[in-house]
């Protein structure tokens, strides 16, 4: 028994850990709305959320009969075979929730706990009766396939079900209120927000008589008895409310709604989604409980587990405080609520996902259907629609921080709203759906039906949904054979293969975060890119030029490493040179569509400026082209195991690259300052290096004319030759671009036009 004693402080110390993953995961249920829209100071929302979950926790108790006797029949079971199965389990679940938050996809803590239970259980069922010389046709004895099933087919019919109601929702939303919603909010807001509100009442309601530790059976009773007589009060005491509300002060009321609803579906996520971190554990010591307090507690079978467990409010709300700490410090919470908003953001911008032929496919699809289905009806109704739709007069108004909202509040509130709805139907018949699968198919079915997925970004979104939604299915995979490969290992080995798997899952945790802290800088090395408090042209100007520095001095960086790698037919360092030039690649694109979206936001009108951008946006993607084809190039070139340089044409591609980064530091640094001293040796180098390439080609033909240089040789050489020197050009341009603006311009670039290409002269 002191093996099992040991096994519960385990359990708890896991149980622990699993909060701390589990509402890195989940957070994004509650915050993407509220972040997503900025209705409030980060604080705040934060505040608000947190409240909701300590509510939330103490609606939990009723949820937790899952863990016990959800998916296996308990009465089958020893509590030795009990410990096994729970230590799979939550080592499993740890593991997988972990690696999601590492590349920040939300996954559902549901999905995962469930097949990880039934993983568990369905190898210890076989090895049970492998070992008891029993047919294993028996082990759906053991196995509440019935209750499995029915949760399984609720999960995967909510993701349809949410995603098409949100459409619609939004759909009406957004023909009632248009973009430009201030006027008609005036008009008919108060009705709209009292069928929010009502709505969300009545689910928080539902939660709480359902699984409340504190409610006592009749209050339970009256709920559930006078259901609509509460809905219909609800509905006119909000808004006779939110009418007051609008009429007697400058609050908005779709904030009201969008706090409202972030406390509601915090206070679900922990009523629903606690069961999956401390539901195991508990149960874990409830059989623990009942076999010492038998005659022969190795060997007495679980039947107690089988009937209803009260809560403990007090274990209840300390995991809520775990919670709620978590939520506040764990940097990987917002890893993956930024996933989120991001397919779901009303403009366009830079995309993390790539698309996919399955995305283009779906796309072209999609739109041919629309397009068909739209010709069965009358031209003036479609118009009228699409003006309904229109949003090229609307502009959204930046928070505090100048940050742009990624959608707008009527959005939001429907995003809550909805959701609300569906988890509260879901939860009055006790099934533990998966408030992620629901929150993250009605933020995109409101994305879809409101435009976002437009036709420069929608196959970008497209292949995003796919790959969360695939993600989902690889949950369910993964957690059922790890809990199933865990469960037989701690069935075998005992305490030796429970510390065995404790120190490979502290080693996994130890490697996803030193993975992710790398995500993160990558991801914090963009943020200086953001076109931030941008109020006219001058500063936007200032902020590009010192952008164009940044990027252009990472380059230089990536120049380096590629050519010394390649010299040295260093793979691992040209396999760090590509990773290097991806983020160069993410940079360009951030930088032009921060750009545009600048230009669309200030309406600017000056011709010269609109000019300098539009060649500062393609000379720097010409530069990101150049620098990826060098690259490439000499990775594959490495890495497919050809023959090395000759020293010969590794001492003039060594000139060629000291002359490129000279260029590209001294540009980055006039471009930082906004002074040019040094104009005219970046313009003599600029000469220098097109003639060493003109001279370079001539005994590159001579090597190849007395055969010395093969023929991939030979190509690598001219492509590296060639990209250096349109990377070296293309930086002057962009410091020609600039220079005008500099002080102690004469009007008159130096170094090139910036409205063509590079001069002729300076090349």
């Amino acid at each position: 028994m002191e093996f099992f004693q040991i096994a519960i402080l385990i359990l708890f110390g896991l149980a622990i850990s699993d909060l701390i993953v589990g509402v890195s995961n989940d957070a994004v249920n509650f915050l993407n709305s509220s972040i997503g829209s900025r209705v409030a100071p980060r604080n705040v929302i934060m505040i608000i959320a947190s409240l909701g979950m300590l509510a939330g926790v103490t609606f939990s108790s009723g949820m937790m009969e899952v863990a016990r006797k959800g998916i296996f029949h308990p009465q089958f079971f020893t509590m030795p075979e009990l410990m096994t199965i729970f230590l799979a389990v939550m080592l499993t679940d740890i593991l997988l929730l972990d690696l999601y938050n590492t590349f920040g996809l939300p996954t559902s803590t549901t999905v995962s706990i469930v097949f990880e239970l039934l993983g568990a259980a369905v190898a210890v069922s076989l090895l049970k009766l492998y070992t008891d010389g029993e047919s294993f046709a028996r082990v759906v004895e053991y196995i509440n396939t019935g209750k499995a099933l029915t949760i399984i087919f609720g999960i995967l019919l909510s993701v349809v079900v949410a995603f098409a109601v949100g459409a619609l929702v939004q759909f009406v939303s957004r023909i009632i209120f248009t973009f430009d919603y201030e006027t008609r909010l005036r008009r008919y807001g108060a009705l709209w927000g009292g069928v929010a509100l009502s709505s969300i009442t009545y689910f928080i309601l539902i939660k709480g008589s359902k699984g409340a530790s504190f409610i006592t059976p009749e209050v339970s009773a009256f709920i559930k008895g006078n259901t609509w007589m509460i809905l219909g009060a609800s509905f006119f005491v909000c808004a006779i409310f939110l009418q007051i509300l609008m009429s007697f002060t400058r609050i908005s009321i779709l904030k009201v709604i969008v706090l409202i609803g972030t406390f509601a579906l915090a206070m679900a996520f922990a009523a629903n989604d606690l069961v999956n971190f401390i539901g195991v554990p508990l149960a874990g010591l409830s059989s623990y409980q009942v076999a010492a307090a038998t005659a022969d507690p190795m060997n007495t079978t679980m039947e107690a587990l089988a009937g209803k467990v009260p809560g403990n409010t007090v274990l209840l709300l300390i995991a809520g405080a775990i919670m709620v700490v978590t939520l506040w410090v764990s940097r990987k919470a917002r890893s993956v609520t930024k996933t989120e908003i991001r397919l779901g953001r009303q403009d366009e911008g830079f995309e993390r996902f790539e698309s996919t032929v399955l995305s283009q496919t779906i796309v072209r699809l999609v739109s041919s259907v629309f397009d068909n289905v739209g010709k069965l009806f009358p031209a003036p109704l479609r118009g009228a629609v699409n003006r309904r739709f229109d949003r090229s007069e609307h502009r959204p108004t930046p928070d505090a921080d100048a940050d742009v909202p990624s959608f707008d509040l009527i959005r939001a509130s429907v995003n809550l709203m909805v959701a609300s709805a569906l988890i509260s139907l879901a939860t009055s018949f006790k099934l533990p759906l998966s408030t992620t699968y629901v929150t993250f198919m009605v933020a995109m079915g409101t994305s879809l039906s409101d435009q976002a997925w437009g036709r420069d970004s929608a196959v970008y979104r497209v292949s995003g949904v796919l790959t969360v939604i695939g993600g989902w299915f690889f949950t369910a995979m993964m957690a059922f054979t790890v809990s199933s490969i865990f469960a037989s290992a701690i069935f075998f080995g005992g305490a030796w293969a429970v510390g065995a798997i404790l120190i490979l899952a502290a080693f996994i945790i130890y490697r996803t975060h030193r993975i992710h802290r790398k995500r993160e800088e990558i991801e914090d090395s963009a943020e200086v890119f953001n076109l931030r408090k941008i109020k006219d042209s001058v500063a936007a100007s200032e902020a590009t030029s010192r952008h164009a520095a940044i990027f252009l001095a990472e380059v230089a960086k990536v120049v380096d490493l590629s050519f010394n790698a390649l010299f040295a037919e260093d793979r691992t360092q040209l396999k760090e040179a590509r990773e290097k030039q991806r983020r160069v690649q993410r940079w360009s694109n951030i930088i032009a569509a921060n750009i545009f979206k600048v230009f669309r936001l200030l309406q600017w009108e000056a011709v010269q400026d609109s000019r300098r951008y539009a060649h500062t946006i393609s000379t720097l993607q010409e530069i990101s082209e150049s620098l990826r084809d060098i690259v490439v190039r000499a990775y594959l070139h490495v890495a497919n195991n050809h023959s090395g340089l000759l020293d010969e044409q590794k001492h003039e591609l060594g000139r060629v690259r000291d002359i490129v980064c000279d260029i590209l530091d001294r540009t980055s640094r006039n471009l930082r300052t906004g002074k040019c001293p040094d104009c005219a040796e970046i313009s003599g180098a600029n000469r220098k290096i097109r003639l060493l390439v003109d001279e370079f080609d001539e005994n590159q033909v001579m090597r190849i004319q007395d055969n010395a240089s093969k023929t991939r040789l030979s190509i690598l050489f001219y492509s590296l030759a060639w990209d250096a020197l349109k990377i070296a050009e293309s930086a002057t341009h962009v410091l020609a671009v600039f220079e005008d603006s500099m002080p102690g311009s004469e009007g008159a670039s130096r170094l090139g036009d910036p409205g063509g290409e590079p001069n002729p002269s300076t090349s």
